[in-house]
């Protein structure tokens, strides 16, 4: 990783129930584009379901683990408290009006390190939020057949994370991600990559006396952050050992990108990404999210896979 590049969000990844209601908040109300149909690589027999912008963008993609009688999670200590999403500043109005219709529960837009947020949360009980953003505007949209390019979600805003203490957490952010400081507001500590875009904001909500968070349904699993290539990311991954003392996996091939993994010090589970190669890998961008994709590993057993799955109609 080269000193001008720090480390933004990649994706993120969460938990829901049914796979087919999950597919019709996320494309249907909020009009973000299916870019990948693929299976959970550890659990083939569940679907793995991602969405972005148009081409599935590092910084836009937020994807699901979709399992139909899962229990659900709750948010506590060690977990992501919320994740946003970036949209242009005027367009927070029309954003409220169209999560009323769709009946989603939703808080009133609130002012936070001066930009507008508007909190809500998906079928599963995914606290979410949408943040305006100035020059967001000019930005390209994905115009679904739902929401409107001038309305489109412009990718991730940032995360906020719920810790018990957030100094270490801060450490790793900074001296192996590359991010800053940039901000404080009551019990949030704000974190920056810098250079603008896409998922360049983590927010440390520190905080005691909440309990553990617990994993399930409206959960996030985990977050991943942008390595340029694997020399970033090995580089990343040295750091990580020789000066935090913490454990990082293995690089684990997951088509799309390659990645490692580890729990950083306030227990949230983290991953580096690399950027390349990208959801046009294998299908052209025409058609992304449109046919089951597997690995070649998994190929083999394509015919028991699909009767598996429940349909996403």
């Amino acid at each position: 990783m080269t000193a001008s590049r720090a480390a933004a969000i990649h994706h993120v990844t969460a938990i829901s129930g049914p796979a087919a209601r999950n597919r019709r908040f996320y494309e249907g109300v909020l009009g973000l584009r299916l870019v990948k149909k693929t299976v959970n690589f550890d659990d083939p027999g569940t679907y793995h379901l991602y969405y972005g912008d148009e081409l599935g963008r590092p910084g836009s993609i937020l994807t699901f683990f979709p399992w139909d009688h899962v229990a659900p999670g709750r948010v506590g200590i060690g977990e992501t408290s919320r994740t946003a999403f970036r949209v242009p500043r005027a367009s927070i109005g029309w954003w409220a009006h169209r999560l009323l219709e769709a009946g989603a529960p939703h808080d009133t837009p609130a002012v936070r390190f001066g930009e507008t947020v508007l909190a809500f949360k998906d079928p599963d009980g995914l606290a979410l939020a949408l943040v305006g953003v100035d020059g967001a505007e000019g930005e390209p949209g994905w115009a679904s057949a739902s929401v409107p390019a001038e309305h489109a979600i412009r990718g991730f805003h940032g995360v906020t994370l719920l810790l018990a203490d957030g100094a270490a957490t801060g450490a790793v952010l900074t001296d192996v991600f590359g991010q800053k400081e940039v901000a404080r507001e009551g019990a949030l500590i704000r974190y920056e990559a810098g250079g603008g875009g896409y998922g360049r904001f983590v927010d440390l909500h520190v905080a005691g006396g909440f309990l553990a968070g617990r994993s399930g349904g409206g959960s996030v699993h985990h977050i991943a952050f942008r390595a340029a290539d694997d020399a970033a990311q090995a580089e990343m991954a040295r750091k990580l050992v020789a000066d935090h003392r913490l454990a990082v996996t293995e690089q684990k091939d997951r088509n799309y990108f390659r990645s490692v993994y580890f729990r950083e010090p306030g227990g949230v589970l983290f991953e580096i990404a690399t950027d390349a190669p990208g959801f046009t890998v294998d299908e052209p961008a025409e058609t992304l999210g449109q046919a089951l994709k597997l690995p070649p590993l998994l190929e083999g057993l394509r015919s028991r896979i699909e009767e598996r799955l429940p349909p996403l109609d």
